[in-house]
């Protein structure tokens, strides 16, 4: 018997487009199971494997909702998920939406940490959200299981759902309800989960609609963990509310076989909306042989829109894309670079499509907090800071000082966001809340960066600035430094703050080495000493670590707040230096 041919959903359909002008989320996907489009996963090739339409996912969403409510779930209760790329996850989803209870995706396991740290994680989060149940894939039960001990019941998602339950009516929501609790990728020790109402959900991905000016032509490729804002608001949410098919490959799957996403797009006959923090990008261009094998195998020439966002832009970065995949057809401009955090649902700014990458040259003396004044003993040195754009509607950004005070154009301070998408707090953690949402709706990003002209750019975290003598250092430049040495790259290098056995500040660099040669090891600390005084100006500390060993985010970004705890606390041990 042949096998069946699947047929992904269309991307363009008779229901008229709306803008996730909703009440709520259950209504958006009421409306977009009018139509034709949906969901389509496709394997670690890029085969299509699976099609989801909104319309049976609708379906299914109200019956597990009302097995829900018949295991005696309540409006509030939270339902926690493991965040796997399918249709189990979204159809559990989508249930406790429409059974008033609250969603709270939980991350995949990476190849960082291992099942352990992978338990722990899970354990951590499930305390603080508190659910009543959480739901995985049956691959998965007994970690999931094994880190909900004691706190919730455990349960493989198809089995659970498996059963009908009695018809009954399900809650209505108001705008004003929690819709789900999204953890942050760094949400381990200390958990955040950020409470979203309907209203700020919808208000953000119809700015994001808008601003992206998503069209009828238009179908979104995806590879982001949807454990991460980006991935769940972005390339799941989004999609539903503003009714546009969309196309999946697993994260652990683009891990593997990255050039997987751009086969995606590739075959798309329509206009590509795809996004990726830079890191993604810089896989993709490492990954190609030759311009004559990019050219026969990939057609880049429909992709509209490459967003770009999660963590900082880099030019040079999407530079060596465009140079990989020109003979592709990709075109510059199809960059859309963007800033936003899950405390303000998903996105901030973003820039006009069209623009491609916009760079502002910032004087690195500006940078560390000094004087224009030149002292004659050092070239200037510029940073290229990359325009995000300006914020979506229905929200203000504000700069200002370390005193409160608001700053003016290109002066470098904290950044804070006020209006339509700002979470409501932190889930059952006042004091958090308090610390960065004012009473009067100002959030405290915690980014620092600047204005110009209306637009934003991010200059980095504040909790990462390194401070010596008064003088601020951004980690990422030391970082950046080390990475034009041959053989490192992105993800090698964490660069923070210690204090030395003198009592003096000094900047140290954990650096993954994949040399055992002692002298090999020395010749590199000496040139890594090297470059980065030749770039910065300051003598650090160089530690050479063994591969895999730098802590990452549950999303795979680099830590550098636990990167710094674990050196001190001895938990990383650098290679000893050679006598």
């Amino acid at each position: 018997m042949p096998d069946t041919v699947l047929t992904p959903t269309p991307t363009d359909c008779a229901l008229v487009r709306r803008h996730a002008d909703f009440g709520t989320l259950g209504e958006a996907l009421d409306y977009a199971a009018k139509g034709a489009k949906g969901f389509n996963f496709h394997d670690a090739r890029g085969d299509l494997a699976f099609v989801y339409p909104y319309a049976q996912l609708a379906r299914d969403a109200r019956d597990g909702a009302m097995r829900l409510i018949a295991e005696g779930i309540k409006p509030g209760d939270r339902i926690a998920l493991i965040a796997e790329t399918g249709p189990g996850f979204a159809a559990a989803f989508f249930a406790a939406v429409y059974a008033g209870a609250l969603p709270t995706p939980l991350p995949l396991p990476t190849s960082f940490g291992g099942r352990d740290a992978y338990i722990g994680q899970l354990a951590v989060q499930l305390k603080s959200c508190d659910p009543s149940l959480v739901l995985g894939p049956e691959g998965l039960l007994a970690m999931v299981a094994e880190a909900a001990a004691g706190q919730c019941p455990a349960h493989d998602w198809a089995v659970y759902f498996a059963d009908p339950a009695p018809a009954v009516a399900l809650p209505e929501a108001r705008p004003d309800d929690i819709a789900y609790l999204q953890y942050s990728s760094g949400s381990t020790r200390f958990p955040h989960g950020v409470a979203v109402t309907h209203a700020a959900l919808l208000a953000n991905v119809a700015g994001h609609s808008h601003s992206t000016q998503l069209g009828d032509h238009d179908r979104v490729i995806s590879w982001l963990p949807w454990y991460h804002d980006m991935g769940l608001v972005g390339c799941v949410l989004c999609p539903v509310a503003n009714q546009i098919s969309v196309d999946y490959l697993a994260t652990e799957d683009f891990a593997r076989r990255p050039l997987s996403w751009l086969k995606l797009v590739s075959a798309n006959p329509d206009f590509s909306v795809s996004y990726s923090p830079t890191f993604g990008y810089d896989i993709c261009a490492r990954r190609i042989s030759s311009a004559i094998d990019v050219a026969t195998r990939f057609d880049l020439r429909r992709w509209r829109i490459a967003g770009n966002g999660a963590d900082m832009i880099r030019p040079e970065v999407m530079q060596a894309f465009v140079d990989a995949f020109a003979p592709a057809g990709f075109d510059p401009a199809a960059f859309l670079p963007s800033y936003g955090l899950a405390e303000a649902t998903l996105a901030v700014s973003i820039m006009p499509p069209g623009e491609g990458i916009v760079c502002d040259l910032i004087d690195e003396r500006t940078l560390s907090g000094g004087t224009q004044e030149s002292d004659g003993r050092r070239p200037t040195r510029y940073r290229a800071i990359v325009n995000c754009g300006k914020p979506l509607p229905g929200l203000s950004v504000e700069v200002r000082d370390e005193a409160g005070v608001i700053l003016p154009d290109r002066a470098i301070g904290r950044i804070f966001v006020r209006g339509l998408g700002i979470m409501a707090g932190y889930f059952r953690d006042p004091e958090a809340t308090a610390a960065a949402l004012a009473p009067d709706g100002w959030l405290d990003t915690g980014d620092m960066g600047y204005l110009a002209k209306g637009a934003i750019y991010i200059v980095g975290r504040a909790k990462d600035m390194i401070i010596i003598n008064g003088k601020n250092h951004w980690p990422q430049d030391i970082e950046w430094a080390i990475e034009q040495l041959p053989g490192f790259k992105a993800g090698d290098i964490a660069a923070f703050a210690i204090t030395t056995p003198s009592g003096e500040e000094a900047p140290a660099v954990l650096v993954q080495c994949r040399t055992s040669d002692n002298d090999e090891r020395a010749r590199l600390r000496d040139a890594i000493r090297t470059k980065v005084k030749a770039i910065t100006g300051m003598s650090c500390v160089v530690e050479l670590v063994p591969p895999k060993t730098l802590p990452r985010t549950s999303s795979g970004k680099l830590s550098r707040s636990k990167a710094r705890s674990q050196y001190l606390s001895g938990e990383i041990q650098p290679f000893a230096v050679a006598a």
